[in-house]
This record gives structure tokens, sequence and C-alpha cells, in this order.
């Protein structure tokens, strides 16, 4: 697989962040299995972000010309990969329909004259960049409102109405551009009676105008985008832009955007933690950690003078011969103190690999436990001090034999380096990283930061993304820590 590019700076690194998700969608849904997926989606978006680099239209430009906002963008270079691959002989990886679309008239559209190119392609292009990356992150992407605000950094409060606000542009655009068309005589004489039907919602639509719609396709493209209100334009805007797989790819992010949202009912995943919340949680586990400490040692005291042999047999410098009988290595998760631990051992995954994640046991086993069972080379955490950090381990995409996961984890103190690590139960490999440097011993994956995302202030966060392969089951991640310091962990 080839190397994906090093961001130059936080801008670039941001934008990494915030496509490749969408960037690896659409090529899993050109390609036929993850490999080929994996490949498609980094020559990609290399080459999507090299271009913008020599054009002088990077992310962190002061002007830019005309064009797609970044995900469109890298989603066209995906396309125009796949194309590439199929002129060089490299077609097999490829899905055999996105091979036949490749070599018809239909992918012509694409590449041809600009004024033959489909109506919500040119509106979107036309229209001032943040204002098109309003209208695909609503429409096409899905993004709840708080979302798309803190990405495009806008006012909450008044996000909806400039999302009304850039449909109307896209539909002046779109009008525009139908009537710059060339045409031959029919659709010329539909064209003006196209736009009066469509700037009324009330206007009756004349059989015969529908009747052209079913058969000419630029007519109905361009129908689709003039009426932004009528449902049909987060269709038209992404096969405008995409061609090929436009529908598919807009369902999948749909999918995306509700497991999120069902994930996360009712609140913004994102949003900060309410004052002081962080603090309680802090107190409540110290005193928690502070009674099993006391009950422990309470219990050695009384082993100690009932008259055990080991208590007097042992020299001073020997360590093992005075351990307690309560391991100080081994932590006690919050749950062990407020319910009885359960006898019977806990399956480690659903018997379906493909079950719905929601169906899959919510509590997994307390981490560290003291078990002959326990997986060779699994690291004991540490209960020295509560947890000073909280992360979410996100599976957003997960196919046959491959997911892909995000990784955030929020510090409570200012970083110069990171290091998280985390263990897997069902023998998961990690294959490609992003944001972040790995390895992995058995079920143990390490990430360290990358050199332009070292430093990490207090209170905020970090986040980096990969591609792994599971078979049989693909549970959760379980016992994450940042430097060697347990994180309070949540699964998505």
């Amino acid at each position: 697989m080839p190397d994906l590019p090093t961001p130059q700076d936080a801008t670039e690194a941001a934008l990494f962040a915030e496509c490749w998700d969408a960037v690896l969608s659409y090529a899993d849904l050109c390609t036929v299995g993850p490999e080929s997926a994996g490949h498609l989606a980094s020559e990609a978006f290399a080459a999507g972000l090299r271009e913008a680099r020599e054009a002088g239209t990077g992310p962190g430009a002061a002007r830019r010309p005309a064009r797609l906002p970044r995900i469109p963008l890298l989603l066209v270079a995906v396309r125009t990969t796949a194309a590439a691959w199929e002129e060089s002989g490299r077609g097999d990886g490829l899905d055999p329909d996105l091979r036949l679309w490749l070599n018809s008239e239909h992918a012509a559209r694409y590449t041809g004259p600009p004024l033959g190119r489909p109506v919500a392609l040119r509106g979107l292009r036309d229209m001032q960049e943040p204002d098109a990356a309003l209208l695909w992150l609503t429409e096409v992407e899905a993004l709840p409102p708080h979302v798309v605000a803190r990405t495009l950094g806008l006012d909450p409060a008044t996000v909806s109405d400039e999302v009304a606000q850039v449909r109307g542009l896209f539909r002046d655009r779109c009008r525009r551009n139908h009537l710059d068309t060339p045409m031959d005589a029919r659709c010329r004489s539909y064209a003006r009676l196209l736009d009066a039907v469509h700037r009324s919602p009330a206007a009756d639509f004349p059989g015969d105008l529908s009747r052209h719609l079913a058969t000419c396709v630029p007519c109905a493209e361009a129908a689709a985008c003039l009426r932004p209100h009528g449902g049909g334009l987060p269709a038209a805007l992404a096969g405008g832009v995409l061609g090929w797989g436009g529908l598919a790819y807009l369902e999948r992010r749909r999918r995306a955007a509700e497991a999120r949202l069902a994930a996360h009912p009712g609140a913004d995943p994102d949003a900060p933690a309410r004052p002081g919340a962080h603090k309680a949680r802090m107190v409540r586990g110290a005193l928690l950690v502070t009674a099993v400490l006391v009950s422990a040692l309470a219990l050695a005291v009384s082993m100690t003078q009932g008259g055990s042999s080991a208590g007097t047999g042992a020299a001073d410098g020997d360590l093992s011969a005075r351990r307690p009988v309560t391991d100080p290595g081994f932590s006690l998760p919050v749950t062990a103190a407020t319910r009885p631990a359960s006898k019977t051992p806990k399956p480690s995954a659903s018997p379906s690999p493909r079950a719905d994640r929601a169906t899959r046991d919510p509590d997994p086993e307390p981490q560290g436990t003291p078990s002959t069972t326990a997986r060779p080379g699994t690291p004991r955490p540490s209960t020295a001090e509560p947890p000073s950090c909280t992360a979410v381990y996100d599976v957003v995409n997960e196919w046959t034999d491959g997911f892909q996961a995000i990784v955030t984890v929020t510090t409570d103190r200012a970083l110069d380096d990171w290091r998280v690590a985390w263990s897997f139960r069902d023998g998961q490999r990690v294959g490609q990283m992003w944001d972040a440097e790995y390895a992995q011993n058995g079920p143990r994956v390490t990430a360290t930061a990358a050199d332009y995302n070292k430093s990490v202030a207090a209170g905020g966060k970090l986040t980096f993304g990969f591609l792994g392969s599971w078979r049989g089951a693909n549970s959760p991640a379980y016992d994450l820590t940042l430097d060697g310091r347990t994180c309070a962990l949540k699964t998505g």
C-alpha cells in the first residue's frame, strides 16, 4: 500500500482527519475488497493533496480559484484514480460495474467539455467554497447542524438559516448553467418552462414536461437541482459530482450519520464535558481506590498476625515473601465494588461477526482480571491514580474482513509527546494508521505521535485513525492507556 502524504501543517492534518473516512468509503464502493480499497483511497488522497499543493490552492492558501470543496474534490480524485487503474491494466481490483461505466459514454460526461458536464457539478463548483462545503456536508454527508457548524466555524444558532440561503444560491447557479448548456431545440423549449415551474412549489407540472424528463437525463438532473426542497437535492449532488456509485455513497453516509447519532442519542458526542463533571469523577475514583487499598491492607495485616510462617521466615530484602495477598499490580475496575463478580466466563464476542454492534456485550470483561485464562502478554493497567484522560474508540466502518476505527483521547494535562496503547480481544491486526506511527505486539497496539501533532494542550484532544483486519469477531478495544496511564474508555 502506498504511503500517505505527510501533512505539512496542522491544517492539512485536520483535512486528513475530516476527509479520509469519506474517501475510504467511496473507494470501498469502487473496488472488490478492503485491500484494493485501501490502495485506491491512499493513491487518490495523495494525488488530490499533491495537486492542491502544486496549484498553490492547498488548505492554507489565502485565496483560491473556484473549485470543489474538500470532500467532493477528493472523491473525484478517487474516480479519476480508478480510471487510471483501468487504463493501465490494473482494473481487476475495481468493481465490475464501475469498469463498465468507465468504458461507457456516461463517464465521458465528467471528463469532456465543461459545458457538457452535469449541472450539479458545475453549480457546486461555481459557488464560493465555504458555501459549497456547507451544502455538501448538510445534504450529502448528512451531518447534524451542530457538527456542520463546528466543522466550518459557524454559529450553531444560525447554521439552519445559512443552509437555506446556500440552497437558493445553488439553485441560481444551476439554473444559469442549465440555460448555458448546449442543447437541442426540444430541450431548449422546456428549459424556461422547467425554471418557471420550479420557482413556485404550487405550480402545476405539465404532462408533456413530465414525459420529457422521464427520457432526458440532463434535463432530469437540472430539475432535481432547481427544486432543492423537493427531496432530490442530495441525490442530485452525489450523482452529479461522483457519477458512478453516487446513490450508494449517499446511502452509506446517511447510515454512518445515523449510527453516530444512535451511539450518542440526544447529545453532541464531541461537546465539552460539563464543568466539574470530570473532577467529580476523579474524586469518586480516588475514594474507590482508597477503599480497595485499605481493605487489602487490613486483610494482609490480619493474615500476618494469624501466625503465617511466611511473615516470619522471610528476610528483610525478600519482597516476594512479604507481598500482601492482594497483588498491588492488579487493578480493580470501578464496577467490581458495586456488584459481585460473575462466576460464568463472559463470551468475548457475539456469535455472528456481522451482528449489529449495539447487540454486542456492552460491558466487556474487567481489565487485568487475574485469571489463568488471561491472554499471554496482556499488560495490567495501573491504578496509582485516577484516570487523567478519556478516550473514545469508534469503529466508523466495517466490512467482511476489515474495519476502520478512529481513536480520540482527551487529556487533562498538557503533552509534549504522547503514546497511546490498547489491546484487542479477537486477534485483530492493524494494517495502516494515519496521524500516528504504530507497532503491534500480539494483541497490544501502541500508537505514537507524528512529528506535527506531538503537542496537545491541557483539555485538548488528539485523534488518529487506522485500518484493521478481523476474523470471526471484532470486539472493541480495551485497556487503553495514554503514556502508560489508564484512560476512561468509551466505545462507539
